[in-house]
């Protein structure tokens, strides 16, 4: 998109440090990066070329697909992205992991709740699971996520491997009270008798 735009393709790496508060800000922010006013169709061009890419580059970290299904019969799993929820819901399906979360506890960027770090839609899906917000443990890799768990009162497990960490390290805000190194870990924080 930013080629067709006359700009620079930038790097994956900048790229990843630009997610974080759905598909507006990222666009946003690749174009002032790139230094090319984008046109006025940006956002409507960038989420056409998604949809149809969703799938290509795409993979679980290895180990999600396995802690998923030891968690998935012990506590209610839920998905809160600030990602568009049928494009969500899509990946789920695309990476075989739809079956751990039912539908009404995918919450995306684009349904009734404001974005992350908004907490409504964190402190929804914890009512939606009977259990109040501290006893809730978001799973996330950036700040907006810290920002999001810090807002409804809920705990944070910060995934270094994440690609939004580097958010977190910027911003200097690293130390948490749970944080992992690999998808596996989080087996440990839960036998740790930190989630009910």
């Amino acid at each position: 998109m930013l080629e067709d735009a006359g700009a620079p393709r930038l790097s994956e790496e900048a790229i990843g440090g630009m997610v974080g508060d759905g598909a507006a800000a990222l666009v946003a922010r690749a174009f002032a990066a790139a230094g090319v006013p984008p046109p006025v169709d940006a956002l409507d061009r960038f989420l056409a070329v998604y949809d149809e890419r969703l799938l290509v580059h795409t993979r679980a970290y290895p180990g999600i697909p396995e802690v998923l299904a030891a968690l998935h019969h012990r506590l209610p799993l839920a998905v809160l992205t600030n990602k568009p929820r049928g494009a969500t819901r899509e990946i789920l399906e695309g990476l075989d992991l739809a079956r751990y979360f039912e539908q009404d506890a995918i919450i995306g960027g684009d349904g009734p709740f404001p974005r992350k770090p908004d907490p409504a839609g964190l402190r929804h899906l914890a009512d939606r699971a009977g259990v109040s917000p501290a006893d809730t443990l978001l799973v996330g890799d950036s700040l907006v996520d810290l920002k999001t768990a810090g807002a409804a009162a809920s705990s944070i497990c910060l995934a270094r491997y994440g690609f939004g960490f580097e958010t977190v390290r910027a911003a200097g805000a690293a130390s948490t009270e749970w944080t992992i190194d690999a998808p596996e870990d989080l087996l440990e924080v839960y036998g740790k008798n930190t989630l009910r």
